[in-house]
């Protein structure tokens, strides 16, 4: 018994840890991706566009294969009905049935069936676009999302260092003002500074939360209250791309970007449907085949000489001259009811085989056949026109991007240096301050000045590695291969 108390109990203490450590996973920026490539509902919509666009292919192969088709029917009969075997009417109670198969092929039908297919082709391709920029789309939002909490968090960083050095400053005042070696309002103007800065860091502690759930509620997660990321240093990388000419990004980003290959596939297929509307045209050749049989229980009649009175005797003319009557014997039948015949005989013998071919010209169709054909070259057009704004959207868009990350690399240089100018113009001011050479309220303004420039300088760095990564995404680096 205690042996299984204690199985019970490490069964336990196993699962609790299990899921301790489930509630304290770190969540990685690659992790975050995948989960939300796995998860996310728009790419599960876009797969099954795709899956769809495959059954539509199906589709169009089916159209190439001829068509079978069986048939089965039992009928009953009462009261004057028309025998399903030799077509006379008669007065009877009697079961029926009848079989058959149809084979029908479409021979020629303006090539219509070969453009539907090449179609179908198409449009699992443009399926797949769709897919891949709706993951890329997903993939550069939620690391959008995970940096946001990365410089939330490096903010409140700052601010809490700055509090500490505040809170240090704050006592060393109080014994200096207790020792009559400064005024108190000295000690008021850095009671007030350590006042808002705690008013601060509450404020950077909302906005770290809010940003966590933002993250969580993008992963479809709902557990927000354990939800976290990992933490980890992240360095600003190499702007290797940034080396690279304009040109040579732009002409990159033509060839990997879906929004072009998307427009460039929306083409394609129009240019297909006006080939399609277009083969409405020519005439159409079906060929068919069938085969049918019947059986029934009818009762069936048969001739045969009557045993009682197997001869008679008639007359057949008259001798011409003496008027002497011929007579002739013939054999003497009568009708005899039999029994139906048996099932399979009665399918062989009353089988039959057709088959032809069809052939439709189209004369007139009120103007639905030209008008098709007028409206699909609307629509080449006007894809054709698709194609080139989004060939120009994406040179513009590529440009920006290339702009902006050239702006927030030199932003972030710029607030590198101006840290180190506010480090030693505090470090100056803290210096003056411990031997009574400038007061409490010009001493919080230098420490202010620094704070705001370790500020800018956090934020200066992520929106250039945001921005740095939308233009390697531009050049065909996927997300899941960018490196932070």
């Amino acid at each position: 018994m205690k042996i299984k108390i204690l199985t019970l109990f490490i069964i336990c203490s196993c699962t609790f840890i299990t899921q301790a450590q489930d509630d304290d996973k770190k969540w990685t920026l690659r992790e975050c991706v995948e989960y939300a490539l796995e998860n996310n509902i728009t790419i599960k919509q876009s797969e099954l566009d795709y899956e769809a666009s495959k059954i539509d292919k199906s589709d169009a192969v089916g159209n190439f294969l001829p068509t079978l088709n069986l048939s089965a029917g039992n009928t009953w009969s009462s009261g004057l009905s028309p025998d399903p075997i030799t077509g006379t009417n008669r007065t009877q109670t009697f079961r029926s049935s009848n079989y058959g198969a149809g084979v029908g092929i479409s021979i020629f039908t303006g090539l219509r069936n070969l453009r539907r297919f090449q179609r179908a082709k198409l449009n699992r391709l443009l399926n797949q676009y769709n897919l891949g920029k709706s993951k890329d789309d997903i993939a550069l939002f939620i690391a959008n999302g995970y940096l946001q909490v990365l410089l939330n968090r490096e903010s409140l960083k700052v601010i809490e260092k700055q509090h500490e050095i505040t809170l240090e400053q704050l006592q060393r005042t109080k014994d200096l003002v207790d020792a009559g070696v400064l005024p108190q309002g000295d000690l008021l103007e850095i009671q007030a500074t350590s006042a808002d800065e705690l008013t601060r860091i509450v404020q950077a502690q909302n906005a770290v939360q809010i940003s966590l759930i933002a993250l969580a509620q993008a992963l479809l997660i709902k557990d927000y209250e354990r939800f976290d990321i990992a933490e980890q240093e992240y360095l600003v990388p190499v702007a290797e791309i940034l080396e690279k000419p304009i040109d040579q990004i732009i002409a990159k980003a033509r060839e990997s970007r879906y929004e072009v290959q998307i427009a460039e596939q929306n083409k394609s297929i129009a240019e297909k449907d006006l080939q399609i509307a277009r083969g409405a045209y020519y005439p159409s050749l079906n060929g068919s085949f069938g085969y049918n049989t019947a059986e029934t229980n009818a009762a069936s009649f048969e001739q045969v000489i009557d045993p009682d009175n197997p001869i008679v005797t008639s007359s057949i003319g008259r001798v011409e001259g003496t008027g002497q009557n011929v007579i002739g014997e013939f054999p003497n039948s009568t009708l005899v009811e039999r029994g139906a015949d048996p099932f399979i005989n009665q399918l062989y013998r009353n089988d039959g085989i057709s088959y032809g071919l069809s052939l439709s010209v189209p004369v007139f169709n009120g103007f639905s056949v030209r008008n098709s054909v007028k409206r699909s070259k609307v629509n080449v057009k006007r894809t054709e026109f698709q194609l080139e704004q989004a060939q120009l959207d994406l040179d513009s868009n590529v440009y920006q991007a290339y702009l902006d990350a050239k702006g927030s690399a030199e932003a972030y240089e710029a607030s590198l240096v101006s840290v180190k100018a506010q480090e030693r113009a505090y470090e100056y001011a803290k210096n003056r301050y411990d031997v009574g050479l400038t007061n409490a309220f010009d001493f919080s303004q230098s420490k202010f000045r620094l704070e705001n420039a370790q500020s800018q300088e956090v934020q200066n760095k992520f929106d250039y590695i945001f921005k740095l990564k939308v233009l390697e995404l531009f050049f065909g680096i996927k997300i899941a291969e960018i490196k932070l």
